[in-house]
């Protein structure tokens, strides 16, 4: 007799946002190899919002017209999100400050959801922006996962072409991270549909 039974599951919507907005950023390379990853899997559904597109948010916060319309195309794509992926750069020992105020700008639609951080830098790789994401994170009611992935010395790990020189270990480590994305992503949604999130 066949016991199994055939569940399937939705995939997670995961938007990943593209934390830099420096002229001539390379943030657009990592960002190309990130997606790559995560639009190669059948557990995620993906949707992007790149920072350098919203430029003509004030930082007074105060809802004029321009900061509201800039607003209408990107707050559902985070509200629809169940999980996310933070891009981000190091800029002097932390992450930019637009992507500081993209985040601030918005509150109900991180909480209670799991956020993977990758990073890009010199020598760091990027992980102090990181530990300091992590800490903006959890003040969101966000669940940041374990593991990352980090470039360190970036330019020099990727070739004219955008390729990675040697994919091995930065592939592995993707892989593990967004297998514990997902599972954050399908266990919250869970929890949040079968209780409202109250914190």
């Amino acid at each position: 007799m066949d016991t199994s039974t055939d569940v399937r599951v939705a995939p997670v919507r995961v938007t990943v946002v593209i934390g830099s907005n420096r002229a001539g950023r390379f943030g657009s390379v990592v960002a190309d190899w990130l997606l790559d990853r995560v639009r190669g899997r059948d557990d995620f559904e993906v949707d992007v919002v790149d920072v350098a597109e919203t430029d003509d948010l004030p930082t007074t916060f105060a809802p004029t017209p321009e900061a509201t319309a800039r607003l209408a195309g990107i707050t559902p794509k985070l509200a629809a999100a169940e999980a996310f992926i933070v891009l981000t750069p190091e800029y002097n020992h932390s992450y930019p400050a637009a992507l500081k105020n993209l985040i601030d700008w918005h509150f109900h639609e991180w909480r209670a959801k799991p956020v993977a951080l990758v990073s890009y830098g010199g020598l760091a790789g990027g992980l102090r922006a990181v530990e300091h994401l992590r800490q903006v994170f959890a003040e969101l009611h966000a669940t940041t996962v374990r593991d990352t992935v980090s470039f360190h010395n970036a330019h020099a790990s990727f070739d004219d072409t955008g390729h990675l020189r040697d994919p091995s270990g930065p592939d592995a480590a993707a892989k593990v991270m967004l297998d514990q994305l997902g599972w954050w992503g399908k266990g919250l949604r869970e929890a949040r549909g079968r209780w409202p999130y109250e914190g």
